[in-house]
């Protein structure tokens, strides 16, 4: 588990489900992992799958108190109205009352507008912490100054190969944790079977991505890795009972080419704001 700057606890190693679109296969993949022990499921607004989620959760049988559910408010509700009209939504399709993390998912549009509401949410306990998605350095500490509660989280694209080095250091100094999405760079560089991870790998026997997690997991990041595989949701999560050492750490810092593979914020700044929406 994880402290969050507010004291919330959350499991460092959860399950996501973006781009699973087949509501059935969403469904059963987290019951799946609900069943192998995972307890942070990561969804969104944008996904379209959080009713598959709620309806997972329902038949999973385990109690609301222990299963961490996270979601999204996506660019087309942002401001303050439409954060509040989406967050009843998103609770309708999850089934439940209350969420444990809700993200503004995108820092374009009225993002500031969609922070009080959900400023207000938490206040009313209606989510237990509140945070950003794929804030840069700027809008992030731009976020914090013209507002009263900082984010908990920042879920950003992170993996071996963009490691957030620079971002890191501004959300240590606010106590804001990372939150990984992509944590395996969805198969780019051939990831699976780089020539450093997988000699880590067999050290201990295990494959380059569990390496890859239990490395987020000592650099005290958390980690939603995606699966609809059940070998694959089992292995993920089979990263306990063992730990690198300071060399192991060293080699995969050095993997790092800070720059993102699959979503590039600072391209995509650039392109909202030529058209008025950033």
């Amino acid at each position: 588990m994880i402290e969050l700057n507010n004291g919330v606890q959350i499991p460092s190693l959860g399950f996501g489900v973006f781009q699973i679109t087949d509501l059935k296969e969403c469904e059963e993949s987290v019951l799946t992992a609900l069943k192998t022990g995972y307890r942070l499921i990561d969804t969104a607004a944008g996904y379209e799958n959080e009713s598959a989620v709620g309806n997972a959760i329902k038949k999973s049988g385990l109690a609301r108190k222990d299963i961490f559910i996270s979601s999204k408010v996506w660019i087309t509700h942002d401001g303050y109205q439409e954060t509040m009209n989406s967050f009843e939504q998103t609770l309708e399709k999850l089934q439940t009352d209350y969420l444990d993390l809700y993200l503004v998912h995108m820092p374009y549009g009225d993002y500031h507008g969609s922070w009080r509401a959900m400023e207000e949410l938490y206040k009313a306990g209606k989510i237990k912490a509140i945070g950003v998605c794929n804030f840069l350095e700027d809008r992030l500490t731009d976020l914090i100054l013209t507002h009263e509660i900082v984010p908990a989280i920042n879920q950003m694209e992170t993996h071996p190969f963009n490691q957030q080095k620079e971002l890191q250091q501004v959300m240590n100094k606010n106590n804001i944790k990372l939150m990984a999405w992509g944590p395996f760079a969805e198969g780019q560089n051939n990831i699976f079977t780089n020539e450093v991870l997988v000699e880590i790998g067999k050290k201990y026997d295990k494959t380059a991505a569990q390496v890859i997690l239990r490395w987020l997991r000592e650099e005290d990041i958390i980690a939603i890795p995606k699966s609809v595989h059940l070998n694959r949701i089992k292995e993920n999560f089979a990263i306990d009972d063992f730990s690198l050492s300071l060399a192991d750490k060293e080699k995969i810092s050095q993997l790092d080419q800070a720059k993102p593979l699959i979503l590039n914020i600072t391209a995509l700044n650039e392109v909202y704001r030529l058209h008025g929406l950033s």
